[in-house]
């Protein structure tokens, strides 16, 4: 008697689950960022309340195409074309110096291209990923966990984290990306004990650097960075400068309760949080929902990432695997920071919430990081154990 056969089994298995969730948060995105950015937006372009929402409306769209576009296209093609890549990725940062270049807040990140503007930092992050999963893919673990491995790994994560911060002076991407490939080498190499003791040494020396600020001794040679720890470190006796925003976003995080004061009834945004739509969104959130409405969008993350790591796990593929682990690390970083920021449990980096913050870059390359993992999962050895086990039974009591 033939074996039963699992839907998941089918090569042609699409994840719904994940689709759904990503569509959800897309769609709360949007509706935060009306909520969030209309009153301003209406005082800042002529009566236009409608303007933060309606090109979000159409980044999102953008995203959302190529998402679905990406999603066949069989992700081993990356693998092929993995250092054109990587240095298109890095040639993109030094497009900020030409005249292509655009200034925004007092930095300039920014490439104007066919009439759209774009940032380097989110395009760096997919070519990292698909470069060092590449590169990780041609390593045995024996390979991968020593010196010369983690050295080959995490250089060329080390130049573009270089570059991010001279050319753009953008530390927060530079650091993401760092944390990208410390993780996927992490996750990749377990037992890697050499990358554990890097990363301890890291994390002592950051320690050691904020005493060094908090004590005077480096402050003054930190310029705005320095100040955006001390701030972070006593909010209240910088309150009419770098703690400011960061006040703000915990005064609408506290008064909006359990419950929340109702959607578009926040007072922060009315002027109160600078920038309230992009990297401290999740301040209004809890403002207008509470913080049942805080804890839901944390659940929706944490399902987002729990899909993303099934695709993972039962990918046979190294190089798929290492994908979604790299998928999975730059996610989950960047939304343990920005929700971090927001309630003041590290200094402020400027950092967006994947989906939900206002920024066309950042959506459009996180639902192209979405597609590709769609699209291993669609590959991927999707067997449910519990159905053959007793589809094996079955056949040997026939047999028998």
């Amino acid at each position: 008697m033939q074996k039963k056969k699992s839907f998941f089994s089918n090569k042609r298995y699409f994840d719904f689950s994940l689709l759904f969730i990503v569509l959800f948060l897309i769609g709360f995105g949007l509706v935060m960022i009306y909520s969030t950015s209309s009153y301003n937006a209406a005082l800042d372009y002529d009566g236009d309340g409608l303007y933060f929402l309606r090109k979000q409306l159409i980044s999102a769209a953008v995203g959302v195409v190529g998402m679905l576009v990406i999603c066949f296209i069989p992700y081993g093609i990356y693998k092929n074309f993995a250092l054109i890549i990587y240095v298109l990725s890095a040639f993109s940062i030094l497009l900020v110096l030409t005249p292509l270049g655009h200034t925004g807040n007092g930095a300039r990140r920014w490439v104007y291209l066919f009439g759209m503007s774009i940032q380097p930092a989110e395009i760096v992050k997919v070519g990292v990923i698909i470069f060092l999963a590449a590169l990780l893919s041609k390593m045995s673990n024996k390979e991968r966990a020593s010196w010369k491995g983690i050295f080959i790994t995490l250089i060329p994560a080390g130049i573009i984290s270089g570059m991010l911060y001279i050319i753009t002076n953008n530390l927060s991407s530079a650091l993401i990306v760092a944390g990208i490939a410390v993780c996927m080498l992490a996750i990749s190499t377990p037992k890697c004990y050499k990358l554990y003791i890097l990363m301890a040494l890291g994390a002592i020396g950051a320690i050691l650097l904020v005493v060094g600020i908090a004590k005077g001794f480096l402050g003054s040679g930190m310029g705005f960075r320095g100040e955006r720890v001390l701030a972070w470190l006593n909010p209240e006796g910088y309150a009419d400068g770098k703690g400011f925003q960061v006040l703000q976003s915990l005064y609408g995080i506290g008064s909006g309760g359990i419950w929340g004061k109702g959607l578009g009834k926040s007072m922060q945004k009315l002027g109160f949080l600078p920038e309230a739509q992009n990297d401290m969104i999740f301040s209004i959130i809890c403002e207008e929902l509470g913080l049942f409405g805080g804890l839901s969008i944390i659940l929706m993350f944490i399902l987002l990432l729990w899909r993303i790591r099934d695709a993972g796990v039962y990918c046979t593929d190294m190089f798929g695997n290492l994908l979604v682990t790299g998928i999975f690390s730059h996610v989950a970083i960047q939304v343990i920071i920005n929700i971090a920021v927001a309630t003041n449990s590290i200094p402020n980096t400027g950092m967006p919430l994947p989906f939900i913050s206002y920024g066309g870059s950042s959506i459009i390359f996180i639902l192209a990081e979405m597609g590709i993992v769609m699209n291993v999962a669609r590959n991927a050895d999707f067997k449910d154990r519990r159905e053959e086990k007793p589809a094996e039974a079955e056949d040997g009591n026939e047999e028998a």
